[in-house]
């Protein structure tokens, strides 16, 4: 019994996952990404995502720091060192990069800006499916804020 309900649940996760790949809507980037004014744009009412530039508690999280004149060629090192990333959008001042979950190969987007005047990284990172992640975002901004701090 407990070898069909083990082997079920896994049938149903491979499932979802093969159907997840074949919807567009769940793997469609978002249309609201970038910089405006040196402003993401506003997270949604959902528990889904963080950023730096937020002011209520469940979306704000402190910016990363940096004393370096040129902090986007470690961030860069920071954002590959996660597995089944993918930067898709660099400049002098902005990276957008796509983070898939391990086991459900769900998509977060995650953009970073630089703030070279008051040396701060601000970061948003959101989920593009469901209204909760578990926390999942602000664990990666978390680490890597760590990695970054500690030059990986």
């Amino acid at each position: 019994m407990k070898n069909k309900i083990i082997f079920v649940i896994g049938f149903l996760i491979l499932a979802f996952s093969m159907l997840r790949n074949m919807i567009p809507s769940f793997s469609d980037k978002p249309e609201k990404l970038g910089i405006v004014d040196g402003k993401f744009f506003p997270c949604p009412d959902f528990p889904n995502c963080v950023s730096s530039q937020e002011t209520d508690e469940e979306h704000k999280i402190e910016p990363i720091k940096f004393e370096n004149e040129n902090p986007i060629s470690q961030l860069e090192k920071v954002i590959s060192s996660f597995p089944k990333t993918t930067i898709l959008t660099k400049t002098e001042n902005y990276i957008y990069a796509e983070f898939q979950t391990f086991l459900m190969n769900y998509i977060d987007d995650v953009e970073f800006y630089i703030d070279f005047e008051n040396k701060l990284i601000h970061v948003k990172s959101f989920s593009r499916l469901g209204k909760s992640d578990l926390g999942a975002n602000r664990k990666r901004v978390e680490e890597i804020k760590n990695k970054f701090k500690n030059g990986i």
